[in-house]
């Protein structure tokens, strides 16, 4: 584990001094099931159809006293704080400007950045859980997938993202492979922009839930397809790419794919660690 401490936001104005402190709130990941691109809007947003549910793999946040905003690597391989973004490109400091709080947070990353979890949105969603925002135009604000985060649970999600429609919540599992790097979503979505057309959407005869990204994941990065190769032959599935990506996973839980024991897969060298989670009911907040 990387324990060095990353100081990434000033001080913001203060809105309550009331608020109740220290408190440590979890911001659960989301894992993106199914992904289909509709099409581009006139602003150049893509317009999206997904199902995406929470899973249990979870940053935790600590509100104390105090000001600013500091981080901890605690993700299995280190893999926390690369690309974390500084400054206004930071979504728990942009959350935190928003609800006009003066407190310190302790941010502890067990969800890669640039994995394609939802990381930073479910960070400035436990944010707004914190000060008590339920809104989902609110959320929208920071950003496409923090209306989702702000809930949780099941949904299926439309517009750029900022449209979610609970769905019944099952319990499932999911064994994920990290990979030892990242994907920028907004990469990803150019690199799909100038796929041709053939390419743009998922196999119609994929047994597999569709993920219109993909293709233009493994164009940006070829790397994923090495990937994707060796935890097909270590588990006996196909996977799939997790939202823009980078990560991978597979439906079912390590013994299931007889993947017990295995802690990592290993590429020329590097290290993927897998990791087993399951889906989480939402937190009851109406969006």
């Amino acid at each position: 584990m990387n324990d060095a401490l990353v100081e990434l936001a000033a001080c913001q104005v203060v809105k309550d001094r009331e608020r109740r402190v220290p408190l440590t709130l979890a911001a659960p990941a989301k894992l993106t099931l199914s992904f289909e691109v509709l099409g581009v809007r006139g602003d150049g947003f893509h317009e999206i159809r997904a199902q995406i549910v929470t899973i249990n793999l979870a940053d935790e946040l600590t509100f104390e006293a105090g000001c600013g905003l500091q981080v901890v690597d605690e993700v299995v391989g280190g893999f926390g704080l690369r690309d974390v973004p500084a400054g206004d490109a930071n979504l728990v400091a942009n959350a935190l400007d928003m609800v006009g709080g003066k407190v310190g947070v302790r941010l502890v990353k067990h969800v890669p950045s640039g994995a394609g979890l939802g990381g930073g949105s479910a960070d400035a969603a436990a944010v707004l859980r914190w000060d008590g925002y339920r809104s989902a135009s609110v959320a929208a604000r920071l950003g496409a997938d923090v209306p989702f985060c702000l809930r949780g649970g099941s949904a299926k999600v439309t517009g750029i993202g900022e449209t979610v429609r609970p769905a019944p919540f099952e319990e499932r599992h999911f064994v994920l492979l990290l990979l030892p790097f990242g994907l920028r979503t907004a990469n990803v979505y150019a690199a799909w922009d100038r796929l041709p057309d053939s390419q743009r959407h998922a196999a119609k005869n994929d047994p597999r839930p569709p993920n219109d990204l993909e293709q233009a994941a493994i164009k940006l990065e070829p790397k994923l397809a090495l990937w994707h190769e060796i935890f097909a032959k270590a588990a006996g599935v196909e996977p799939r790419l997790a939202g823009s990506g980078s990560t991978l996973f597979i439906e079912g839980t390590r013994k299931s794919l007889k993947l017990d024991g295995r802690d990592y897969l290993v590429l020329k060298g590097a290290h993927a660690p897998l990791v087993e989670v399951s889906t989480l009911p939402a937190f009851g907040l109406s969006a």
